[in-house]
């Protein structure tokens, strides 16, 4: 069977998406998937760097980590995006792949190679404006932004080259638990952008100070245990979120699970 494919786009930065993307193929290594994943941010390389200091920690501290397969992107090597991909693709069930904040050619092969296109996006109209301009003084959607067409393009694309279909899944990220009319606005608006253009609207990591403490470690907040710090309140909050964020990808394995649960 072929790697699903997870693909973390979003133009705009300080989204959560790494942290996301990160999250996203330990928790599926951890259950004891075959992970790959691949960071086409060739110069920032925030996912590539994330699994680099996973790797360092395991190997100081003698610590029996879920790592996944991981690789940057460089395009200086000739090698196109896509046969990249499908190398690591080959011996994995699942192939994450975390994208820059721009547009760009690669960018463009991945979402359209996408089973699953996470975009993650902050719980603000300055976020949401990536997707669908609002209206200003009834907040309603005007009409979908060019990253909507982008991800339309790509969808057609798809189509034409396997028949295939790109479930695009909208990711609520850092929400706050302040300005409850704010996050009321911008959650109506992207209920109704999602049925104009097709996407799907999931809980995604809220704002927490454990994320970055835990990058230069290259930990995870399924890591606790096996550094033997115990999980507070807050922490456990958050797998929570995490948990959820994984169910609501709806992946092939989720699916499954639903129908072994149905009764004869």
């Amino acid at each position: 069977m072929a790697a699903h494919r997870i693909i973390f786009a979003n133009e705009k930065g300080g989204s959560g998406k790494s942290t996301s993307a990160v999250h996203t193929a330990v928790a599926l290594a951890v259950k004891g998937h075959k992970v790959a994943a691949l960071d086409l941010d060739t110069r920032q390389r925030t996912l590539g760097r994330y699994l680099d200091n996973r790797v360092a920690l395991a190997k100081r501290d003698g610590l029996d980590l879920a790592i996944p397969t991981f690789d940057t992107f460089d395009p200086d090597k000739g090698i196109a995006i896509g046969e990249r991909m499908d190398a690591l693709a080959a011996d994995a069930d699942y192939l994450i792949v975390d994208t820059p904040g721009r547009d760009d050619d690669h960018v463009r092969v991945a979402i359209a190679s996408a089973d699953t296109l996470v975009t993650p996006i902050n719980d603000s109209f300055v976020d949401l404006d990536l997707i669908g301009q609002v209206d200003p003084d009834n907040y309603k959607i005007k009409r979908p932004s060019y990253y909507a067409e982008l991800v339309w393009d790509a969808r057609k694309v798809r189509a034409r080259k396997d028949g295939g279909t790109v479930d695009w899944v909208v990711l609520r990220n850092r929400l706050q638990h302040l300005e409850a009319r704010n996050m009321r606005r911008v959650a109506a608006a992207l209920n109704e952008l999602s049925k104009r253009v097709g996407f799907r609207v999931i809980p995604g990591l809220s704002e927490r100070v454990i994320y970055r403490e835990l990058f230069p470690k290259g930990l995870t907040l399924l890591d606790l245990a096996a550094i033997g710090k115990e999980a507070g309140l807050g922490h456990v909050a958050a797998r929570g979120e995490l948990r959820e964020l994984i169910a609501g990808l709806q992946l092939p394995e989720q699916a499954e699970a639903a129908r072994e649960a149905e009764p004869a």
